[in-house]
């Protein structure tokens, strides 16, 4: 699986199906999303600008509930999930993990953000979304976390280490830094405190 980190916490996963998670300031016309998950329903997970440069008439969408009737506007074809599911579809399968806050406002549980632990070709990606370090969080196992470190709107590079250090998956690329929170530096910062992932910056 071939993977892009783009600005904030859009991803993108390519393989035999290319799959985005929160396009957000995408500069170029794609049109090839197979699937588009999103997180939450904040302006820079939520960017109907830079998901229309991905989506084509045959994208999935997988939003939380939070987003129902905006996804309604785009279009017809979409999943609306809950926290703490888990999901099939074709040939992928997910879980959805609480995204939230625990010691901030930003992202209250009872919103129902999620992140999503992914599963292709028996690989797991969990997409952490905007959280802090949660009881389900760690939980979780996973072969690559994709994890905030920016701080103020999420855990911040310490508190992701740690959290990486706890649950240990093999490889972790941190996300959510380096432009609207947390300057660039934070990723070998981050890197620095890791002490047995394989971390990809």
């Amino acid at each position: 699986m071939n993977m892009e980190v783009f600005t904030q916490s859009a991803i993108k996963l390519k393989d035999k199906v290319i799959i985005y998670f929160d396009p957000f300031k995408i500069e170029k016309e794609f049109h090839d999303a197979d699937y588009i998950f999103i997180t939450h329903d904040h302006y820079d997970h939520y960017d109907e600008t830079s998901i229309k440069k991905v989506m084509n008439d045959n994208t999935k969408f997988i939003v939380p509930k939070i987003l129902e009737e905006r996804i309604k506007e785009i279009t017809n074809n979409f999943l609306i999930v809950e926290s703490n599911k888990e999901y099939t579809l074709e040939n992928l399968k997910f879980a959805t993990i609480p995204a939230y806050n625990i010691n901030k406002n930003f992202h209250p549980k009872e919103k129902g953000y999620v992140g999503y632990n992914l599963e292709y070709n028996n690989t797991k990606y969990y997409i952490m979304g905007d959280t802090d370090v949660t009881e389900e969080s760690k939980k979780v196992q996973c072969d690559f976390c994709f994890v905030p470190i920016g701080g103020y709107y999420t855990m911040d590079y310490k508190e992701a280490a740690d959290y990486i250090n706890y649950i240990r998956p093999p490889k972790v690329i941190p996300i959510h830094y380096g432009s609207i929170v947390g300057d660039e530096s934070l990723g070998e910062k981050f890197k620095e405190l890791v002490t047995e992932s394989h971390v990809l910056i």
